[in-house]
């Protein structure tokens, strides 16, 4: 199929890159006609804060984005908000926001709906501001529209700060700097790597059309369900690196065939036989890998997940049938100079490293171990955290308002709880119900509350609902604590025999129940990476060592990675260096996505390096001189693909978002890790040790496996002996 796919493209060359630009062409119009939605908004079917919302929305209709807080604040010293006059600024500006387009209401902290949206010194309040459209569906302009109208209270001295999805919209930064800087990196060590330009734009000019496919892809699927932005960010990360990388293996195989004599046509058709068929099995692999996320069981996984899988999707479709295009095309620009034969016939770079590998085995294995081992030590200490408007750069817009409310209104008034209840049967009119004044008393009393509001029934009369402010902050573990102590103690205390139904709800229980799913489904996600890893390797390399091997290494490189992340973010060693005040939490899904990738990408670097000892081993059944060529012959690709990615990745970290730090971090620490000393060192070194057992594979097994050739190009030239020990070996 691969020889097929690579021959047809490779004859109609112009006719492939002109149905690419047309399709990037198609793409990116769908997306500047409809436009880009993302959503941070998270649902956990069968949480208990799921229960509360789904509750409280059916018993208190409400604005499709809930209410927005526009903050108001006056300096100390001048007019306080209560000032007659700046008041009546005030109402002038809320009148006209009224007025803007999308926004249903505006409440004033004038109103009886709005007590309790002053404080105490009356210099800081907020407008709460009622919108049509869902949280994803705010832009810019409207934040824009609503500081517009806003003037009068401007005007008077008032500094209006919106809030909420008003804020998320205008704080929405672009990546295009990481994605510049990430190219100008590869760049240059494509170069380096290829000694000639035109093969070095080769890769770039893949991953670029890859990306404007997949992103427009992905910009138009939050219309029809929720992306987070963090989603489109890594979907960027993963699809620029891995459309380089993979364009960079055909180019190298090509380039090698060129080299050895092959025609043009023929070169690039076996380029896809051969590289191109490990390139989809490793991409297969990252996929697979990606979807292993859906058992844990939340449409946010979902989305995470689907992100990079349509990059990597995308990427694989430009390297079976543009890469080949492409290089008939420019195949004469594209052929290697003859390389200098070493003096002396001596090896050199990655020669004298496989040699001296399989030369000190023991040493270098046990030095990486020790490596590896000591950066994972934080990783014991990691927590699933929450990070909250707290975490967003100074001077951002939502940073000022959640400042600005918490020194107003206490750190858990960006967070507010909601307890909704059911109660048996509703409450007789015009009596007070002695069931709801228990719970607002256990409620008041309950350590870590700050304030509750009172009661509020429905119209059903007998939801009802209140909302309990805490006294830490979202992010803060005592308020997580406080989730579940209510939960656990304080409610069924109160509602103890009366056969009332609570649940606790508002965006810290979310977040909470979002962690605790996570860390209840994480083993069930791993244990299902690591068989479908495993199994591929089988699949390719026919032997349960392989196999085994390669996920045990690949577990010790995340163990590392998490270290790493663990370190800079959770205890914030070195984080004012990254653009970040101090040490944040780690969302539950961080490291949950970081492993599916992470042990995706391996694959990569994996069955390059394996399909060349393979391979060696096959023609002359010596393990040791196999495992030594085939470190040599891809280390330096390898190492030039690592390294690009590492660029890429690291870009990253110039944005405002510490979840795209932290997957910056976190996978450019285990791509180098991976690259260097689990490839470099601990894969080649085990290789050597173990021996022809290797490539052990039990006669019963070898009879159920089918035979994958992985690493030929269908050319044939390197037909598999039998190995003498055994009649039924494996073969490719």
């Amino acid at each position: 199929m691969f020889t097929t796919v690579g021959r047809w493209c490779a004859r109609r060359p112009k006719r492939v890159v002109a149905a690419w630009l047309l399709l990037a062409a198609a793409a990116l119009t769908a997306l500047a006609t409809f436009g880009r939605v993302t959503s941070e908004a998270v649902s956990i079917p069968g949480s208990d804060s799921q229960a509360a919302r789904d509750l409280a929305d059916r018993a208190f209709p409400a604005p499709a984005s809930g209410k927005q807080p526009v903050l108001l604040h006056t300096p100390a010293g001048g007019p306080a908000l209560t000032d007659p006059a700046t008041a009546a600024a005030v109402r002038g500006a809320a009148a006209a926001v009224a007025a803007v387009p999308h926004v249903a209401a505006v409440t004033t902290p004038y109103d009886p709906a709005g007590a309790g949206a002053m404080s105490a010194d009356g210099h800081t309040a907020y407008l709460s501001v009622e919108l049509d459209v869902t949280g994803r569906e705010v832009t810019p302009a409207t934040t824009a529209a609503v500081l517009a109208a806003a003037a009068p209270a401007t005007a008077a001295g008032v500094e209006v700060t919106p809030g909420g999805y008003l804020a998320a919209a205008v704080d929405k930064g672009s990546t295009g700097r990481s994605e510049a800087i990430g190219l100008g990196a590869a760049l240059v060590i494509l170069t380096l790597t290829l000694g000639s330009p035109v093969a070095a734009a080769l890769p770039l000019l893949a991953g670029v059309i890859g990306l404007g496919i997949a992103l427009p892809v992905l910009g138009l699927a939050g219309h029809l369900m929720d992306v987070p932005e963090a989603g489109e960010t890594i979907a960027a990360m993963i699809g620029l690196g891995v459309g380089i990388d993979y364009t960079l293996f055909g180019l190298t195989r090509f380039r090698d065939l060129r080299a050895a004599g092959a025609g043009i046509e023929d070169a690039a058709v076996r380029t896809t036989a051969g590289s191109g068929k490990s390139v989809a099995f490793a991409g297969s692999a990252v996929v697979a890998a990606l979807a292993g996320l859906a058992l844990g069981g939340l449409p946010l996984l979902y989305a995470l997940a689907l992100a990079p899988a349509i990059a990597v999707v995308t990427a694989l479709g430009v390297n079976l049938t543009l890469l080949p295009a492409t290089l008939v095309l420019l195949g004469r620009r594209l052929t290697p100079r003859a390389a200098a034969p070493a003096p002396g016939g001596r090896p050199r770079g990655w020669g004298r490293i496989a040699a001296l590998v399989a030369a000190r085995p023991w040493p270098l294995l046990l030095a990486g171990l020790a490596l590896l081992g000591a950066l994972a030590v934080p990783a014991a200490r990691l927590h699933l955290g929450q990070l909250d408007a707290g975490s967003k750069p100074a001077g951002s817009m939502s940073r000022t308002a959640y400042d600005r409310m918490a020194e107003a209104f206490g750190p858990g008034a960006n967070g507010v709880l909601q307890v909704v209840d059911v109660l048996p049967a509703p409450a007789p009119a015009g009596t007070a119900d002695p069931r709801t004044a228990a719970v607002t008393t256990a409620l008041r009393g309950a350590e870590g509350v700050a304030a509750v509001s009172p009661p509020a029934p429905a119209a059903d009369g007998r939801t009802v609902r209140w909302q309990v402010t805490p006294a830490t902050a979202p992010a803060d573990p005592a308020t997580t604590a406080l989730v579940h102590r209510l939960r656990a103690q304080v409610l069924p205390a109160a509602t103890a025999g009366s056969g009332q139904v609570l649940h606790v709800g508002g965006t810290p229980a979310a977040q909470a129940d979002l962690n605790a799913r996570i860390a209840q489904r994480m083993p069930l996600v791993v244990g299902f990476v690591l068989t479908v890893a495993g199994l591929l390797l089988l699949l390719a390399f026919r032997s349960p060592v392989v196999a085994l091997k390669a996920a045990v290494m690949n577990l010790v490189s995340v163990a590392a990675a998490y270290g790493v992340l663990t370190a800079v973010f959770q205890q914030g060693h070195g984080a004012r260096l990254i653009g970040l005040e101090g040490a944040v939490p780690v969302p539950g899904y961080v490291p949950l996505l970081m492993f599916a990738v992470l042990f995706g990408l391996s694959m990569d670097y994996e069955v390059f390096l394996l399909s060349a000892v393979r391979e060696g081993y096959l023609k002359e059944r010596d393990n040791r001189r196999a495992v030594v060529a085939g470190l040599a012959g891809t280390g330096r690709i390898i190492s030039s693909a690592a390294l690009i990615m590492v660029a890429v990745f690291l870009g990253y970290l110039l944005s405002d978002d510490p979840v795209v730090k932290m997957f910056g971090i976190g996978l450019a620490t285990a791509v180098a890790l991976d690259a260097t000393v689990v490839r470099g060192l601990l894969v080649p070194s085990t290789m050597v040790l173990l021996g022809d057992g290797n490539w052990w594979l039990p006669r019963w097994l070898d009879r159920l496996l089918p035979h994958i050739d992985i690493e030929g190009d269908g050319s044939g030239e390197h037909p598999a002996a039998p190995h003498p020990a055994d009649p039924s070996p494996a073969t490719r």
